[in-house]
């Protein structure tokens, strides 16, 4: 419960951020207005241990080369002072800061010697990262049934986007341990990258960072609720793995919130 309200409390931007970043009311949707770059933000407050930052793309830029780069960092964004203008390379020179950028495929990161981690399945209710256990569903990005839906069927019913499409989801943890470090964690719709950075400390401080860089243009904060998921949430994840693809939804004998439930979340 306590890592709950911390999580929803947390899943906002700090106010110290790049200089091309415009940030809403409620500091949880984050614009770069120009140019590609000064798009750095920081989360609000630093993350508990297994605590996720998640972001949802909401929109792209055309004409820029590279996408959005997450990672933490044990620097206090009050203390810094001028934001640097990217995070790779300028604030992971400034040390202390581990910085991943997401491409549109290859995200996974598997180091020599270890074989790739199986592929959980994309209905399982929950992710497990170490001995951190976070409710899948919220995680996971979805794209919204169009006059074209169909062609994204075999994409919907695996709950998976591309990484850098619009409305998909990213988040960034920390796990912590047996010596006292800690491991970084990339998530992408619902899906564990691996150990992206090693040994980081966990006597300190760390915040989420996030750069709104190039291509992705704007990204919204997501509160995730570490509890069971709701029947509702369980019915959709049965519903979908069982579907041919998601416009058979409407012939289904179901109350008609649980199907707009269904096709739209």
């Amino acid at each position: 419960a306590a890592m709950a309200a911390r999580c929803r409390l947390a899943a906002r931007f700090h106010h110290i951020h790049g200089t091309n970043i415009r940030l809403d009311a409620s500091h949880t949707q984050a614009t770069r207005v120009e140019s590609f770059a000064n798009g750095l933000c920081f989360s609000q407050e630093p993350l508990a241990p297994g605590q996720i930052f998640l972001v949802e793309i909401e929109e792209k830029e055309l004409g820029w080369c590279g996408h959005l780069r997450v990672g933490l960092t044990a620097h206090d964004p009050q203390s810094l002072e001028v934001v640097p203008e990217y995070s790779l390379p300028d604030l992971v020179n400034m040390g202390d800061t581990w910085v991943f950028a997401i491409t549109r495929s290859h995200n996974r990161v598997v180091l020599e010697g270890e074989e790739a981690q199986a592929r959980g399945r994309s209905w399982d209710p929950f992710l497990l990262i170490a001995r951190v256990r976070i409710p899948r569903d919220t995680l996971v990005g979805r794209s919204r049934p169009g006059r074209y839906s169909h062609i994204l069927d075999d994409l919907y019913k695996m709950n998976v986007l591309p990484a850098t499409a619009r409305r998909s989801r990213i988040g960034v943890l920390y796990a912590p341990q047996p010596d006292g470090t800690a491991n970084m964690h990339i998530v992408i719709n619902g899906e564990d990258m691996g150990p992206s950075a090693r040994g980081l400390p966990t006597t300190r401080p760390l915040y989420a960072v996030i750069d709104v860089f190039a291509s992705t243009k704007s990204v919204r904060a997501i509160p995730v609720d570490y509890g069971f998921p709701s029947l509702q949430t369980l019915c959709r994840l049965v519903i979908q793995k069982h579907i041919v693809h998601r416009l058979a939804i409407d012939g289904l004998d179901l109350p008609p919130l649980l199907k707009s439930f269904c096709q739209h979340e």
